[in-house]
C-alpha cells in the first residue's frame, strides 16, 4: 500500500519508508492511501478471539500484505504478551486498562510493535544502516520507548529530557538499561529538548550520516497498534450481550494519537457511535470542536502531564481522515478538566467505587461520566498505572499506595546519563 503525506498527497512512501523515517520529507505525517473495511463476519467473531488474535487480524487487514504474514504474527504476539482488562464500573461505564505492559503505560503497545518491525527491516538488510530513534520525554513516553527498543538488534535509542523536571522513577525507566539505549539530560527546558530533536531531523548533514526516525505517534508504526485495543474492547462487550450499536469511547487527548487511532478503527468498520474527547487545561482540541477554530498555544503544565500539548501533532491526520470541523463534530464531543477537577475525580472514584485512577485516566473517566447518554455503552481508556503519578494520586486520596514490582525493578540498575547543553550543536557533536 502507498502512504501519503498529510501536507502533499503527491509525497508518497511504502510502509517500510514510512516506518523508517517517521515524518514525510515535507514535514507531513503519513496516512495510508485507503483504509480497508473489515468483513462483518470478522466483527461478529471478535468476542471469541484472544487479544493477540484480534490484534494480528487487524494488523494484517490494515497492512494488506505489505509485511510477511508470519513476520507480522511474531511481531504482534511478542508485542502483546500482557493482558488488557476491561473493568465494569456499573451504569454502562467501563475502563480499559492499557497499563499492564513492562512500563505500565499504553505506550508499551505501540513502541514494542514499532521496535520489532524495525528489527525485521534491519534483519532483512532493507534498511542498510543502524536505525537511530531520537525522542524527547516529559517522563511518560521515555520508559516505554526505551524498554520497547531495548536489546532490539540494529537500533539505537537516544532519549532527551530536561534537567530537574522528571521523577527518579521516570528517569530510572530509561537510564538504567544501557546497551542500545542512551539517556541524555539537557540543561534546559522541555521546549529546548524538542527544538534539538526537530533540528536533528531537519539537518541534511546528520541525515546523510545517520538513519533517524521518531518513535512518537507521528510514526505510523506507533499509531497502527493503537487501533487494536478498540476492537478488543468491542469484542469483550459484544460477548457480554450489549447493544454494540451504542458503543462510545472516551479518550484522554494530548497529541491526539489515541483519538486518531479511534477514527481509523471506525473507518475500518468498528461501529463506534461517538468519541468523547477528554482534555486537561490544554484544551486546544476541545475548543476547536466548540468554535471551529484550531488555535495552537504554549502548553501549560498540569497534573496530567502527558496531555500537556499546545499544538497536537496528529491534528493534520484527523483533518485528512474526517474532512472538516462539521464532520468531526458529528461523532465527537469535547470536555476539559482543570487540575482541581482531576484531583476531585481521583478522590471521588476511590471513595465511591474503590478504583484508583491516574490523572490522565481520570480525565477520560470523568468525561465518560459527564458525556454518556441513556442507552449508550461507554469505555474510558486508562492509559497509565496510578503509581506512575504517585504524589498526585496519594495526595488526592490521602493514603499511600503500593508501587508494583514491575516499576520498582528499575531502581535495581545503575543510571547511565550523558549531560549536554541546551543548544543543538552540543547534541550533534555528541552523536558524531
Amino acid at each position: 500500500m502507498i502512504y501519503h503525506s498529510t501536507k502533499d498527497y503527491n509525497v508518497t512512501a511504502s510502509i517500510r519508508e514510512a516506518v523508517l523515517h517517521g515524518y514525510a520529507p515535507d514535514g507531513g505525517q503519513y496516512l495510508p492511501e485507503n483504509i480497508p473495511t473489515l468483513p462483518k463476519a470478522f466483527m461478529m467473531n471478535l468476542g471469541d478471539m484472544t487479544l493477540q488474535e484480534v490484534s494480528y487480524a487487524i494488523a494484517n487487514y490494515a497492512l494488506q500484505g505489505d509485511i510477511d504474514a508470519q513476520v507480522l504474527h511474531d511481531v504482534v504476539f511478542e508485542t502483546l504478551n500482557f493482558p488488557i482488562p476491561l473493568i465494569d464500573m456499573g451504569d454502562n461505564r467501563h475502563i480499559l486498562e492499557l497499563f499492564h505492559g513492562p512500563t505500565m503505560s499504553f505506550k508499551d503497545i505501540g513502541t514494542r510493535f514499532m521496535a520489532r518491525l524495525l528489527a525485521h527491516y534491519h534483519a532483512t538488510k532493507k534498511s542498510g544502516r543502524e536505525i537511530n530513534v531520537i525522542t524527547v520525554t516529559s517522563g511518560h513516553s521515555g520508559g516505554a520507548i526505551a524498554n520497547g527498543f531495548y536489546g532490539i538488534e540494529g537500533t539505537h535509542v537516544y532519549i532527551l529530557y530536561p534537567q530537574g523536571q522528571l521523577t527518579s522513577l521516570q528517569i530510572a525507566q530509561f537510564s538504567t538499561l544501557g546497551g542500545n539505549v542512551t539517556a541524555i539530560e539537557v540543561n534546559g527546558t522541555l521546549s529546548d529538548c524538542k527544538n534539538i530533536v526537530m533540528e536533528a531531523f531537519n539537518d541534511p548533514e546528520l541525515s546523510k550520516k545517520m538513519l533517524l526516525t521518531s518513535a512518537k505517534s507521528v510514526n505510523i508504526a506507533r499509531l497502527l497498534p493503537q487501533t487494536f485495543y478498540y476492537f478488543w474492547a468491542y469484542g469483550q462487550l459484544a460477548k457480554q450481550g450489549h447493544d454494540m450499536s451504542q458503543m462510545v469511547v472516551s479518550v484522554p487527548c494530548g497529541n491526539l494519537g489515541n483519538l486518531t487511532a479511534a477514527v481509523i478503527a471506525r473507518k475500518m468498520g468498528l461501529p463506534i457511535k461517538r468519541i468523547i474527547v477528554a482534555d486537561n487545561k490544554n484544551d486546544i482540541f476541545t475548543q476547536y470542536l466548540r468554535t471551529g477554530k484550531f488555535v495552537p498555544r504554549e502548553s501549560e503544565p498540569s497534573l496530567a502531564i502527558a496531555m500537556d500539548c499546545g499544538n497536537p501533532r496528529n491534528f493534520p491526520r484527523l483533518e485528512k481522515l474526517l474532512g472538516d470541523h462539521a464532520a468531526m463534530c458529528k461523532i465527537m464531543e469535547g470536555f476539559a478538566y482543570s487540575d482541581e477537577n482531576i484531583v476531585s475525580t481521583i478522590a471521588r472514584t476511590w471513595q465511591q467505587e474503590h478504583y484508583l485512577l491516574n490523572p490522565h485516566s481520570a480525565t477520560a473517566y470523568q468525561a465518560l461520566t459527564d458525556g454518556l447518554r441513556p442507552g449508550e455503552i461507554g469505555v474510558a481508556l486508562a492509559t497509565s498505572h496510578p503509581a506512575k503519578a504517585l504524589s498526585t494520586v496519594e495526595g488526592a486520596i490521602g493514603e499511600t499506595i503500593e508501587v508494583p514490582a514491575t516499576l520498582m525493578r528499575f531502581f535495581n540498575g545503575t543510571s547511565h546519563i550523558t549531560a549536554i547543553n541546551s543548544g543543538y550543536k552540543s547534541f550533534k557533536k555528541f552523536l558524531l
